[in-house]
């Protein structure tokens, strides 16, 4: 394997990455009520981490699984699958395709991708942290690690539930936050 280090930080050798979802988390976060957050995650992703020389000109394809949505509580979760939010019988996955990658600073880059929810396709912009590439638990097999977060509106996506208490108080704010925790195997060419 040939690596590049960058500020102490070691670059993933061009090639495939698979996703590994039991070492991954795609989660988020939305404000309930007047301020509190509610955060869950959705237990079901794959996806493919590409990474070209130069690596600027990478690319991610991920697709999550909308019903494995799961907030740890089972009634909000019944009514986040519902039409109210990600409709997952008309839509069952969420889909995230990569424009363009940026190096702002060592291990910083930005992300810039297609998100798909509810079959409505915007453009997003994710903070990467990239922790760099070295040896996996299978000898001779390269994981690199990540973290990225992004800010979503959901009314972008379609998604436009509003309930509004009779204090006047919504019960869900419209941004999201995205959080991403991502290992990835190199796949042998």
């Amino acid at each position: 394997m040939s690596t590049t280090t960058i500020q102490g930080v070691t670059l993933p050798t061009a090639g495939t990455y698979v996703i590994d979802p039991a070492h991954s988390e795609v989660g988020f976060v939305a404000r309930h009520l007047i301020g509190t957050k509610v955060r869950g995650r959705f237990a079901e992703v794959d996806g493919t981490i590409t990474i070209t020389e130069p690596i600027e000109q990478s690319s991610v394809e991920a697709v999550v699984q909308a019903a494995s949505v799961n907030t740890g509580v089972e009634m909000r979760d019944d009514h986040l699958r519902t039409n109210d939010f990600l409709d997952v019988p008309n839509y069952p996955t969420l889909t995230l395709k990569s424009t363009g990658l940026n190096r702002v600073s060592d291990a910083d880059w930005k992300l810039n991708g297609e998100l798909t929810v509810r079959g409505v396709t915007r453009p997003v912009v994710f903070d990467v942290k990239f922790h760099g590439a070295g040896p996996g638990m299978q000898p001779g097999v390269e994981v690199l690690g990540l973290s990225a977060t992004a800010e979503i509106d959901r009314r972008d996506f379609g998604v436009s539930f509003n309930g509004v208490l009779q204090s006047g108080n919504v019960v869900v704010g419209n941004k999201v936050t995205i959080e991403l925790e991502v290992e990835a195997a190199r796949q042998e060419a």
